[in-house]
């Protein structure tokens, strides 16, 4: 006999009218319709850089508007069809309303997960930078899988992915990393990574396989929209070209294109060596370095500072948020949400969307 599922439907369409409300559903389609009529005005492609940032808002617009349409019309034929298989008794039409109702609960996760990345930058785009902390060698080491796990995991999300700097420790690993990742919510989601990470395990590098505790520190960074004004005099800095000794293409280690901006008023150093001309690395470090002043800028206004990047600590033992143990047993605990896994492996292999959602759960938790 074909079960009635009427309650968890009822639940359901509870749950997505709660994100609808969240996510400003009503007040999306309003502006995307004010977008439109920008669009379609005298002169709108007069100004490229404009016109594109428009375009750009109203197709993200149109996206989140869409999942949410598409998942109240797939509510709908649930219901429906769920009346069908009562009506008519039939098994092999409740067990697809079954299979529904699971689609419908993941996609509502995902709305959920929408609904949280409410701040300026929380949709956009996000600069990620890795960097060794107590632990010798073996940090540069951890340094480099940290890389990994996070390029991993981008492509688990379908994000693009950009290498701005990626250094050679002395021996292994890395002396630091920084990507662009360009992707819906990747600012957002990104942001429950910012912080020093722990590693236990045996020494990779010790004959007397002695276990070895390392650190990395993780930061993350909007990549700022260019309406957004950062004031850089071109006197205060000081940009040193050299051959670079990263993994680009063709020809970059054979010509001095890899480019180190210091803004000296603040000490800030950027540097930049993966794309094919100093042009390019150029380019891109004045954005890294547009998104540090401009962070630095707030942290000067008020101690908001958290909202983007996270709590500044030592890259070392006490203020990790993170604890990845190999050796003794094997177990990675997030020290702030609580979300703990056994599989190592996988989390190392970029499977850490549970970490990501937890921590953001947790965030909500915090400041409801």
């Amino acid at each position: 006999m074909a079960e009635n599922h009427i309650q968890e439907l009822n639940a359901l369409k509870a749950r997505i009218e709660k994100m609808g409300s969240y996510l400003h559903i009503d007040d999306k389609r309003v502006r995307v319709r004010e977008l439109d009529e920008q669009a379609a005005a005298p002169g709108f492609w007069d100004d490229q850089q404009a016109a594109q940032a428009v375009m750009s808002e109203a197709s993200a617009l149109r996206d989140e508007i869409a999942e949410y349409d598409s998942a109240v019309s797939e509510l709908e034929d649930a219901e429906v069809a769920n009346e069908m298989a009562l009506e008519e008794d039939d098994e092999e039409l409740a067990q697809e309303v079954i299979a529904t109702l699971q689609d419908l609960n993941t996609r509502a996760d995902a709305l959920e997960l929408s609904s949280w990345f409410t701040d300026e930058f929380d949709s956009g785009d996000a600069i990620v930078s890795i960097n060794p902390g107590q632990g010798g060698l073996e940090a540069q080491d951890w340094t480099e899988m940290l890389l990994r796990m996070y390029l991993r995991y981008c492509e688990r999300k379908k994000w693009k992915i950009t290498l701005n700097e990626v250094t050679p420790g002395e021996g292994i690993g890395l002396d630091r990393a920084t990507f662009t990742v360009r992707g819906h919510n990747a600012f957002g989601m990104l942001r429950s990574e910012a912080g020093v990470h722990r590693l236990v395990r045996i020494s990779p590098t010790d004959d007397k396989k002695r276990r070895q505790t390392t650190f990395g520190g993780v930061e993350v960074l909007p990549v700022l929209p260019e309406n957004i004004e950062v004031d850089i005099d071109e006197s205060d800095l000081r940009i040193d070209v050299y051959r670079s000794s990263g993994h680009g293409g063709q020809g970059v280690n054979t010509t001095d294109s890899a480019v180190r901006i210091t803004h000296l008023p603040t000490g800030i150093v950027v540097t930049c060596q993966n794309e094919r001309s100093q042009i390019q690395n150029r380019a891109t470090a004045m954005g890294i370095l547009r998104s540090r002043l401009y962070e630095l800028e707030l942290a000067k206004r008020a101690d908001e500072i958290d909202e983007l990047r996270g709590e500044k600590h030592d890259i070392s033992w006490g203020n990790q948020i993170r604890n990845y143990v190999l050796y003794p047993y094997q177990l990675v605990k997030d020290l702030r949400s609580g979300v703990e896994t056994g599989n190592v492996d996988a989390v190392l292999d970029g499977d850490i969307d549970e970490f990501v959602v937890g921590y953001h759960r947790w965030r909500v938790s915090q400041n409801s």
